[in-house]
C-alpha cells in the first residue's frame, strides 16, 4: 500500500489558495480514479483504492498545514507502510515558478511548515514528494498572505495544469518509476497562456 497525501488546510476559506495545491491534486486523482475521499480517519478526510494497479490511501489532512506531520504518522504507523518506499506527499512550493512540479525521492523542508512538522513527527527525510510551484511571494507582500490567497485566473490556470503533471508523476512512482518522473518532470515549463 502506499499513502499520497496532499498538504493544505481544511476549511472552506482555504479552497483553492497556493497552499491547498496539495489537496486539488488530491481531489483530481480521487475524480480520476473514482476514490471517495471523504472518510474521516487519521485526521484527515480518506479514500481507499487503486491507482496504477497499486492499492493507495490517499489523505486531506484536517490538522491544519503546519500539523500535518500528525496525521501522517497516525497512517504510516496503522497501515505499518516504510516511508521511503511508501509514502508520497504533494504540497505548494513557493520556490518553484507556476507551471512547474519537482519531484524529489528524499531532502529536507525547504522552509515548508507542513515538510518540517512531517519530518519531525516520522523521523526521516526520506520520503517521495512532488512540489507544485505557486511562485514567490511579491516583494515587500506577507507570505502568509501570499500562500493563503487566492491566485489570479492566469496563474490558477498554471496551477491546474502542474497539477496534472503531478498526477502523471504519482502515476510513474506507483509503477516504481521516480526516476523517470524526475526526468519527465523537473525541468518541465508550462507556457503562460
Amino acid at each position: 500500500m502506499y499513502i499520497i497525501a496532499g498538504l493544505g488546510n481544511p476549511g472552506r476559506k482555504y479552497t483553492h489558495t497556493r497552499h491547498n495545491a496539495g489537496f486539488d491534486v488530491i481531489d483530481r486523482l480521487a475524480e480520476k480514479y473514482n476514490i471517495k475521499v471523504v472518510k474521516k480517519n487519521f485526521q484527515a478526510y480518506c479514500g481507499r483504492g487503486n491507482i496504477e494497479g497499486q492499492e493507495v490511501l490517499l489523505m486531506k489532512p484536517r490538522t491544519f498545514m503546519n500539523r500535518s506531520g500528525e496525521s501522517i504518522l497516525e497512517a504510516v504507523q496503522y497501515h505499518k507502510i516504510e516511508a521511503s518506499a511508501q509514502l508520497v506527499v504533494i504540497y505548494d512550493d513557493i520556490s518553484l515558478e507556476q507551471g512547474r512540479i519537482r519531484v524529489r525521492k528524499k531532502g529536507s523542508a525547504g522552509g515548508h511548515n507542513g515538510i518540517k512538522d512531517i519530518i519531525s513527527h516520522i523521523g526521516t527525510q526520506e520520503f517521495t514528494r512532488v512540489k507544485i510551484g505557486v511562485g514567490e511571494k511579491p516583494e515587500g507582500s506577507d507570505l502568509a498572505d501570499h500562500v493563503l490567497g487566492r491566485m489570479p485566473k492566469e496563474e490558477y490556470k498554471l496551477v491546474q495544469a502542474a497539477s496534472e503533471d503531478a498526477i502523471a508523476a504519482v502515476e510513474l512512482i506507483l509503477q516504481g518509476k521516480t526516476d523517470q518522473a524526475m526526468n519527465d518532470y523537473n525541468e518541465r515549463k508550462r507556457e503562460r497562456g
